[in-house]
């Protein structure tokens, strides 16, 4: 652990926010871009095919590239073939189809990029009507050839109003329940609304923070959605109503009451226990020194969101969080561009690479524990890929911890035992 380099899986032509793996076709969809601000930096979601490359490394490549006109989507969920993006005050719906051609015809060249410098995509982009649509494949000449490789078409579904502040309406968050019934979306007018999917019928809008949400999650079976805002606050909901806030500092005695603020919560499932449910926080500091302070991880209980374990994270200040599938694991990302994963069973680091991106860690997504036909994760125990604002995106894999079976271990252990008596035998003849 420390400061090494991670090689670039894919290099965008613009800044990087958001990433997201597709569990059913292993598709990484990216996206980013430079906002409304006149500097000639595009806007794009880009579809990457990702393989594995012998037992350990990784390699992708651009299948397609979707242009967002004037806004950068700056969040973004996936459930069954939809992708919700966050740009500007709207939640923009595609759906998208992917696909194999397998006759003879014309079919447009891939492209790529290189990096380029960031704009402000906070600001107000003009208003586009649609989310847009467009072909198969990213734009360039088109070439007639016999083509057998994957494509992806996009096609705009609808635009939800998702943040009414006056000022400047920014999503700052997008989710699916996990049963894909409802899209939930928060933002910096301090409302969540929670839409039916796929019908889009608006179930909920009403006011859970005072300030910007930060993030938000909800339960299986939809029975909690659990909220952190600005305001210091992490709130419980049962539908709109609400019902508890946590109370993180309690857990540590000698902790004031607004020296941190929630940043990220995520529910996590447990590992060989089927019912048990975990809740995530990560807290901090709301103000920093010149000697930084460091942030923490907070594990719940799902169910009862009694606290259940506190640790420290490190003294920078983190930017993003992730969950791996089952549980087991813990993402984070830092403002600095550090990349770490965490054991969620005892919140303990396990892997850190210090600097690893050049600027903000913007998002970071596990590899899926499982996928249909084809084996992502190779001889590696979890991956995590991560996208920051220096426009790259990078995977980082934990090999798999080498284990001896326990009938070998007490295998050793009695060897030891006889082996010691019998040294003890030689030394002192009457010991036995």
């Amino acid at each position: 652990m420390g400061k090494r380099r991670v090689p670039d899986l894919y290099r965008a032509p613009f800044p990087l926010y958001a990433i997201k793996v597709d569990s059913k076709s292993g598709l990484v969809i990216t996206a980013g871009g430079g906002g409304a601000s006149k500097t000639g930096i595009k806007n794009a979601v880009h579809f990457l095919d990702l393989q594995l490359v012998g037992e350990q490394q990784y390699s992708a490549s651009l299948l397609h590239s979707h242009d967002t006109d004037l806004r950068a989507t700056v969040n973004m969920a996936i459930g069954d073939g939809t992708i919700a993006a966050g740009q500007d005050g709207t939640c923009c719906l595609m759906r998208v189809r992917h696909f194999t051609l397998k006759e003879e015809g014309k079919t447009p060249a891939k492209g790529g990029g290189n990096s380029v410098p960031h704009g402000n995509v906070r600001r107000r982009a003009g208003k586009v009507d649609k989310c847009g649509q467009d072909g198969a494949a990213a734009s360039g000449d088109m070439t007639d050839t016999k083509d057998e490789t994957a494509h992806i078409s996009v096609t705009g579904l609808a635009e939800l109003q998702s943040d009414l502040n006056p000022q400047d309406p920014f999503q700052k968050v997008v989710r699916f329940s996990p049963d894909l019934s409802l899209l939930l979306t928060g933002g910096t007018d301090g409302h969540i609304r929670v839409w039916e999917f796929p019908s889009l019928k608006k179930k909920f809008d009403f006011k859970a923070h005072k300030g910007e949400i930060e993030d938000l999650d909800i339960s299986p079976e939809n029975k909690h959605l659990v909220t952190v805002g600005r305001d210091f606050a992490c709130c419980v909901w049962s539908g709109n109503q609400l019902a508890m806030g946590l109370k993180w500092h309690e857990t540590l005695p000698q902790m004031a009451e607004k020296t941190y603020r929630y940043m990220a919560c995520r529910y996590g499932k447990v590992e060989d226990q089927k019912e048990a449910l975990r809740l995530y926080t990560v807290q901090i500091p709301h103000k920093r020194d010149r000697r930084p302070p460091p942030c923490y991880l907070t594990k719940w209980d799902g169910k009862s969101f009694l606290p259940m374990l506190t640790a420290p994270c490190g003294t920078e200040v983190i930017s993003s969080l992730a969950i791996s599938d089952s549980g087991t694991f813990l993402g984070l990302g830092t403002v600095t561009g550090s990349v770490a994963i965490y054991i969620a069973f005892s919140l303990q680091k396990l892997y850190y690479v210090q600097q690893s991106h050049g600027l903000v860690v913007t998002d970071l997504a596990f590899l899926p524990d499982t996928l249909k036909g084809k084996n992502i994760k190779g001889n590696n125990e979890t991956a995590l890929l991560s996208v920051a604002v220096d426009s790259r995106c990078q995977v980082h894999a934990v090999s798999n911890r080498r284990s001896f079976p326990i009938w070998l271990v007490l295998f050793f252990c009695g060897l030891m035992v006889v082996g010691i008596v019998l040294l003890l035998q030689h030394l002192f003849p009457r010991f036995i």
